[in-house]
């Protein structure tokens, strides 16, 4: 998977997550700009993600996470 296609399917993990198909991300996106987006969700975002690219994050990884773009890299990067 490219960049381009990971950063797809994270958007339609969070679609799915927060339930709305018109939510767009930008690789800016922060917890800040998604009104539901709290610890609890970041928790079963990151599960999913895990679960759809077959990575495994450890807490050293997703401690530093600013935004999507962040997230978009940290799968790249894991996905070697």
């Amino acid at each position: 998977m490219n960049e381009q296609q990971i950063f797809d399917a994270v958007q339609n993990i969070f679609r799915d997550n927060f339930d709305d198909d018109s939510l767009v991300l930008t690789r800016e996106t922060t917890a800040d700009d998604i009104e539901d987006w709290d610890s609890l969700e970041q928790i079963n975002l990151l599960t999913a993600m895990e679960k759809q690219f077959g990575v495994k994050f450890k807490l050293d990884d997703v401690r530093g996470l600013a935004n999507v773009g962040d997230i978009v890299d940290l799968i790249l990067r894991l996905r070697g």
